[in-house]
């Protein structure tokens, strides 16, 4: 018990802009090193601090495959105390009971079960679509094939979509584990070879699809056979409207959702001005897919990318990387919004 009190990490969660990504980055980084952590004042800046209900969800995910002991899991806990055991592959379910997004419990997880070897069929149970979270087809679309391409052996399917308030949507991760990760290098963005844009509805009026898709269409210059509005299965209403920019090198989406007292033409004016930025920058990578990268770089030790508009909640991640494992990040500004990041081993 002393030796694993001197190995284990003090966290500040209130450093940055002390939300859930240090939490979740603790918790992965925990499980791939065996080093123990204490988190406290976890989510500080933030309305309602500590954990939430996917917080939560996240930290018994963890504590689940990693066969962990953990001290101050609950509702509201704003000190968490996580002693990693081994990681074991399985079928597992994991269920946040509320919209909470469920793809930022797969964030949590995913990395251990690909560094272990064997088989793993992951359920999720909760938002699939959130505001302030990346939507299912983030994942599936953008992230992972960028995964797959550092040699990672993993595929999601949708099951049900789920909206905020209501949540209930659900889809399957399978993962096979052990397979070496190779640096990822994505310094260029080429040429753009296909857009598309959808508007998923749940139990709203059609037209509201057909707004948002107008405005794509006159402000982004979509040819009609580009967009589509999709009626979706949702335990509730929801609606979400989306915009895949394909490249040469990779593959962007930018998304909003629909909110009461909100039109369909607001919706879709920030889908176009997240669309015309990256678009002007000319970077591979923008801010969401930027943070999510950098774990990746992290357990490779390498690699890098060029992005535009780095937020706080990247920098902060960055942080919390370095202080599980050697590496250290630097980025450089390369002018017009775009910045280089590059991951190296630290001395």
């Amino acid at each position: 018990m002393a030796e694993q009190l001197a190995d284990r990490i003090e966290i500040d969660g209130s450093q940055g802009e002390g939300g859930g990504q240090i939490l979740r980055s603790a918790l992965t980084l925990s499980l791939v090193t065996g080093r123990p952590f204490r988190l406290h004042r976890i989510r500080a800046r933030r309305v309602k601090p500590g954990l939430l209900r996917q917080h939560l969800t996240a930290v018994r995910a963890a504590t689940s495959i990693g066969n962990a002991e953990v001290v101050g899991d609950e509702l509201g806990s704003t000190d968490l105390v996580f002693t990693p055991g081994a990681v074991t592959q399985g079928n597992y379910t994991f269920a946040v009971g509320s919209a909470g997004s469920v793809t930022l419990v797969l964030q949590t997880v995913l990395w251990p079960l690909l560094l272990t070897p064997g088989s793993s069929r992951l359920t999720f149970e909760g938002g699939t679509h959130n505001p302030m979270a990346p939507p299912f087809e983030f994942i599936a679309e953008v992230f992972l094939p960028l995964l797959r391409r550092m040699g990672a052996h993993v595929d999601a399917q949708l099951v049900r979509h789920g909206f905020y308030p209501a949540g209930g949507g659900s889809f399957v991760v399978t993962v096979e584990g052990g397979h070496p990760l190779r640096p990822l290098e994505l310094f260029a963005r080429g040429g753009v070879i296909r857009r598309k844009a959808r508007a998923l509805l749940a139990h709203l009026p059609r037209s509201i699809g057909d707004r948002e898709i107008r405005v794509i269409r006159n402000e982004l210059g979509l040819e009609r056979d580009e967009c589509r509005v999709v009626d979706v299965d949702s335990a509730g209403p929801g609606n979400a409207l989306m915009v895949w920019i394909e490249s040469e090198h990779s593959t962007e989406l930018f998304c909003a959702f629909g909110e009461r007292r909100i039109s369909a033409e607001q919706v879709a004016a920030r889908v176009v001005a997240e669309v015309r930025a990256h678009v002007e920058a000319g970077a591979p990578v923008g801010p969401h897919l930027a943070d999510q990268l950098l774990m990746p770089l992290t357990l490779v030790g390498r690699g890098g990318f060029q992005s535009h508009g780095l937020t706080q909640h990247t920098l902060t991640n960055m942080e919390i990387l370095g202080r599980f494992l050697p590496v250290r990040f630097e980025v450089q500004d390369e002018g017009e919004g775009r910045s280089r990041v590059e991951a190296f081993p630290s001395s």
